[in-house]
């Protein structure tokens, strides 16, 4: 039996690979919990966007907050008693509602949790803004990995899912659009959705997933559909096991030739993560090069498309596929090695931007696919070519969708921040230039708004691996770790910093404490320069071997008296107020630093640093001058 083709080379880079991408993320989302046990976890949603966040991508993408789908929004395709038994019931009534629970199938898979409404509403919310901003052309890609909860029923909630944010954002771009193409890439059948279009020719759905005796049990290749939708419903029905190379091998035909044959006007994409190698309840064999080999291969027609989440049950595979994925959605190529992270732990032990095929055999013969493939591409022939519809006048703008209300809102945030270059909605909306030297910093207090910082995580530390200057070329890897009030990157404290030696360049690593600065340096001196900023990716050894700093942490080998030096205990005693700044002469000897007391608690960092000078070290500084 001959193999598929291998995987292709993702095109990363270039003009025309770029595209407008609008990413939608909401902070609360990851503060849901279903139950204790259950393996459907919006925490894997803030992993992600730790991840993309920490990688630099909010650079090159446009982030929104989405508002909340109403209850209004919600019927458009749920019926308003099932949206109503979904808004009132939490786990303290729950026990009234015995009989609905049962009618709606509400229960063991789809449990009553805190926050049940709110957090439909922010999963719908995210793709209905998407797809509309999609309409009005307002960019070319939008992604909302909370979404993408496509067993949701009209009526009826199943498979973890209960409102189906798929089928409302499909009914937002059908308003302007004539043909939407539906794409499922999760390893269990997109059923919701499919069912909500069976009958209609306006929706084409094409499924790849497990089927046989398998969770939810539909999507058989003759599953086609019925009335003016006959053959516009596309299953492919696939065994456990299947890799990369066959997955190419089907998906890439069958996506061809419905883009060819249907013509679609925009495109649904669900990235459900459980297809991936080693998911808790997948039982496919595929890379996170193999997955996101979908997502490349649709973004190359160049068509609108809305990006969801989906399944996915291990989270530390879900966030570094999701945020791959990302990646190839802006065009940026990401390295291996994961930036640290609010969850770097959660990818131990090699903390790496990948997830490989494990040795699983693969039940899909090439005899077999090659069977299912032909039979797809006999049905797409079958099918109108490019039906069409007869377009009719638009109904009403949903509230905060439409452009006079974006327009209103750029007025308000105008109005309310006319002393400021940059405010948040207006950093949000910040895409970087390729062609930029350097980044754009944000100004004032526009730190505390920036849209890398979650709010629930304000005690982030800063930790990236710049080259150690003072390491030994043979004995160290010159890779050091940044200090910040005691405490290192990693939530560790640091040893406690020893006097004695003076601050100058020695052949071994010294690692400290940053318990000091200079009078003119007041963020530096109470550690909010360093702790609380906004996460940044530093530069690597320049071709001169220089390494470029930035937040403040600078050369030492240009270093003015005082400066935070990063990797060096630096303890400056502090000038007599009698004394200019200009009697510290270059060439002065340095003052041996007195010795820092440990450090206790993020509370204690204010006495620390009030202890770190003693009086012989201000009479020693004196008699110096």
């Amino acid at each position: 039996m001959s193999s598929f083709e291998p995987l292709d080379e993702p095109n990363i880079g270039g003009a025309a690979n770029r595209k407008k991408v609008a990413y939608f993320y909401d902070s609360d989302v990851g503060n849901y919990a279903y139950v204790a046990g259950h393996p459907m976890k919006p925490h894997r949603i803030r992993m992600a966007h730790s991840l993309i966040m920490n990688y630099g991508l909010y650079k090159k993408m446009e982030i929104y907050r989405a508002k909340p789908a109403t209850r209004l929004e919600m019927t458009q395709f749920h019926t308003d008693e099932y949206v109503d038994f979904l808004q009132k019931v939490t786990p303290d009534n729950m026990d009234a509602y015995s009989k609905e629970q049962s009618k709606y199938n509400v229960g063991d898979d789809c449990p009553v949790f805190d926050g049940l409404f709110e957090f439909c509403g922010i999963s719908a919310g995210g793709s209905m803004e998407g797809a509309a901003r999609l309409n009005r052309g307002k960019c070319d890609i939008a992604v909302n990995w909370a979404g993408g909860l496509h067993h949701a029923k009209k009526s009826e909630a199943s498979g973890f899912c209960y409102v189906n944010d798929i089928v409302l954002g499909i009914i937002e771009l059908l308003r302007f659009k004539q043909r939407v193409l539906y794409i499922d890439v999760d390893v269990h059948h997109g059923d919701g959705v499919e069912e909500a279009f069976y009958t209609t020719d306006r929706v084409m759905t094409v499924s790849f997933h497990k089927y046989g005796e398998y969770f939810p049990g539909t999507g058989e290749l003759r599953d086609i559909g019925v009335g003016q939708g006959k053959y516009y419903a596309v299953n492919f029905p696939l065994r456990d096991g299947i890799d990369d190379r066959s997955y190419k091998g089907i998906f890439e035909p069958v996506i061809r030739n419905v883009m060819e044959w249907y013509r679609p006007e925009a495109v649904v994409l669900q990235c459900g993560g459980d297809s991936l190698s080693g998911d808790r309840l997948g039982c496919f064999n595929l890379s996170m090069k193999g997955h996101a080999n979908c997502v490349n291969f649709v973004k190359s027609f160049g068509l609108p498309v809305l990006v969801l989440g989906g399944g996915g049950y291990t989270m530390r595979n879900v966030a570094r596929t999701w945020a791959f994925e990302t990646g190839l959605l802006v065009g940026e190529n990401m390295g291996p090695e994961l930036p640290y992270n609010e969850y770097y732990e959660y990818y131990g032990p090699d903390y790496e931007l990948d997830v490989r095929s494990s040795n699983m055999d693969n039940s899909n013969n090439r005899d077999y696919l090659e069977k299912i493939k032909t039979q797809v591409i006999e049905n797409l022939k079958r099918t109108a070519f490019a039906p069409s519809v007869q377009m009719t006048d638009v109904p009403r703008d949903p509230e905060g969708m439409d452009e006079d209300a974006e327009a209103a809102l750029d007025d308000l945030d105008e109005d309310q921040n006319k002393d400021s270059r940059h405010s948040r909605r207006r950093w949000d909306k910040y895409v970087e230039r390729p062609d930029e030297l350097s980044e754009s910093e944000p100004e004032d207090d526009l730190d505390a708004k920036d849209p890398r910082r979650q709010s629930n995580h304000g005690k982030r530390r800063n930790f990236a691996d710049h080259r150690n200057l003072n390491a030994h070329p043979e004995t160290d890897s010159g890779f050091g770790t940044l200090h910040v009030n005691g405490e290192n990157g990693m939530g560790l404290t640091a040893p406690q910093a020893t006097g004695g030696s003076p601050p100058v360049a020695t052949d071994a690593p010294v690692e400290g404490t940053i318990n000091s600065a200079s009078a003119s340096q007041p963020e530096a001196a109470s550690g909010e320069g360093l702790t609380d900023g906004p996460l940044r990716s530093m530069n690597a050894t320049d071709p001169d071997g220089d390494v470029e700093m930035e937040d403040g942490l600078i050369d030492p080998a240009t270093a003015p008296s005082g400066a935070p030096i990063l990797n060096h205990q630096i303890t400056t005693p502090p000038m007599s107020p009698a004394a200019p700044a200009a009697e510290l002469a270059v060439g002065a000897p340095p003052t041996p630093p007195t010795q820092t007391q440990p450090s206790g608690t993020a509370d204690d960092v204010g006495a620390d640093e009030e202890s770190t000078v003693h009086e012989p070290a201000i009479a020693a500084a004196e008699e110096t001058t």
